[in-house]
């Protein structure tokens, strides 16, 4: 919801500041219409109804897994193309994986993403209004920004996104942004008061590999990107998750995991390693060479996962439907 334009609506009414309150707590709680806003008058209903959309952004189109996963692609208002993914679990979790730009402008070989054309940054509405379109369908408990974008190459409107995410039945501490080793926005993340949590995707355990893979390695290498973790480790005193894509032939050996294991301080890190769903310039890794991968790590004392995989029959590797879509 556009609430910039919620305020100006209700003033133009002559309403009372608390009406907007009262508008957004029906929005946060999945209200599909005005006509379930009870406690505002009629009119009021029917005035804002024609004036303030509920969300900023058109659903485009909308893929559902067999697994229970839903990836919906949205369109903002100037057209811009976006997407987000509601991840059902056994363990009744709900959690919403959301954009934080249009495009990327970080071209990581691996990623659907970063093969699209940048956009532009989302604002803190359109962000929110990602997990408000699934909180209209049923709960949600936890999010993670790892869709379409760098989190934190727009941190001012990820962090307003956070500050609302309670009110939507997220808390901050079941919040994750996700960064490719974007150091001043670690930093920035480091510095900011709100309790969530960092993920750093690595993906390579050297340099040179890691250049091939995400050309961000070239401004802020291994070195830089882990001792801005540090800084953030010390003022937030909270485990960073490091997030491996597991490809194959690629970052998979014996000796990467090795190389990985002597980087990372077990006491500071945690490894969720992700098995890749294809977008073409790569194969995933076998399901055995990930087992291996992950024993060499916990040999070596590090938490490490498996992340499970959802939505592959639609898809869902960030960036598919939108390019599928526009291409």
């Amino acid at each position: 919801m556009d609430r910039a334009l919620l305020d100006e609506t209700l003033a133009e009414a002559g309403e009372p500041a608390y009406r907007a309150t009262q508008v957004w707590d029906w929005v946060a709680r999945g209200a599909r219409s005005y006509g379930e806003m009870t406690n505002l008058p009629a009119a009021l209903r029917e005035r804002l109804g024609g004036a303030v959309p509920l969300s900023t952004l058109s659903l485009e189109a909308e893929a559902k897994s067999d697994d229970g996963t839903v990836k919906a692609l949205f369109h903002t208002a100037d057209g811009r193309p976006l997407e987000a993914v509601l991840m059902r679990y056994r363990d009744g979790r709900r959690s919403v994986c959301l954009s934080s730009q249009s495009g990327c402008p970080l071209t990581c070989s691996f990623c659907a993403t970063g093969q699209m054309r940048f956009g532009r940054n989302l604002s803190a509405d359109e962000i929110l209004d990602q997990a408000l379109h699934f909180r209209r369908v049923e709960a949600i408990d936890h999010v993670v920004f790892m869709g379409m974008g760098e989190p934190t190459m727009n941190i001012d409107a990820v962090l307003a996104a956070c500050e609302r995410l309670p009110d939507v039945g997220v808390s901050h501490r079941r919040t994750a942004i996700s960064t490719v080793g974007w150091v001043p926005g670690i930093d920035l993340l480091a510095e900011c008061d709100l309790p969530v949590a960092l993920a750093l995707s690595l993906h390579a355990p050297n340099d040179g590999l890691r250049s091939q893979l995400m050309p961000v390695n070239e401004r802020y290498p291994i070195a830089a990107v882990l001792a801005a973790c540090e800084r953030y480790l010390a003022r937030r005193r909270r485990r960073v998750f490091v997030e491996y894509v597991m490809l194959d032939g690629v970052n998979d050996l014996p000796e990467h995991a090795r190389q990985l294991a002597s980087l990372l301080d077990p006491r500071a890190y945690k490894v969720n390693l992700i098995p890749y769903n294809p977008t073409g310039a790569y194969d995933g890794s076998p399901p055995e060479r990930i087992e291996r991968f992950r024993a060499i790590l916990v040999e070596h004392g590090l938490t490490t996962t498996v992340r499970l995989t959802r939505g592959r029959d639609i898809d869902a590797a960030c960036g598919q439907l939108a390019a599928a879509a526009t291409g």
